[in-house]
C-alpha cells in the first residue's frame, strides 16, 4: 500500500487554516476504503514555531505539502486533493 504524509503548515488563529485542516479531514475521510487510496498521516505545523517555516511560507499559509512537496497553499482545492491522492505511485 501506497502513503501519503500531509502535512498542514499554519498558525493558530487563521481561519483559512481551519478551513483547510477540515477539508484535508473530509477529502481524506471519503477515500477510506478506495482501492487506490493511500495510507494518509496527517500532522500540523505552525509558523510560529519554526523561523524556517515562517521564512518560507508566511505569506501562504496555510500551505500543504504531500510527501514533503508543496501541494496547494491559501485555499485547498478538495478535487485536486482527491485526485492527487488517489495519484500517488
Amino acid at each position: 500500500m501506497q502513503t501519503a504524509q500531509l502535512t498542514l503548515i499554519g498558525k493558530p488563529g487563521c481561519h483559512l487554516c481551519d478551513d483547510a485542516r477540515e477539508l484535508i479531514h473530509s477529502v481524506t475521510s471519503k477515500i477510506t476504503g478506495h482501492p487506490s487510496a493511500p495510507e494518509v498521516t496527517f500532522e500540523e505545523l505552525s509558523i510560529l514555531d519554526d523561523p524556517t517555516l515562517s521564512d518560507l511560507y508566511a505569506d501562504d499559509i496555510p500551505v500543504l505539502l504531500i510527501n514533503g512537496e508543496v501541494h496547494n497553499y491559501w485555499r485547498i482545492d478538495p478535487l485536486r486533493l482527491r485526485s492527487a491522492l488517489l495519484d500517488i505511485r
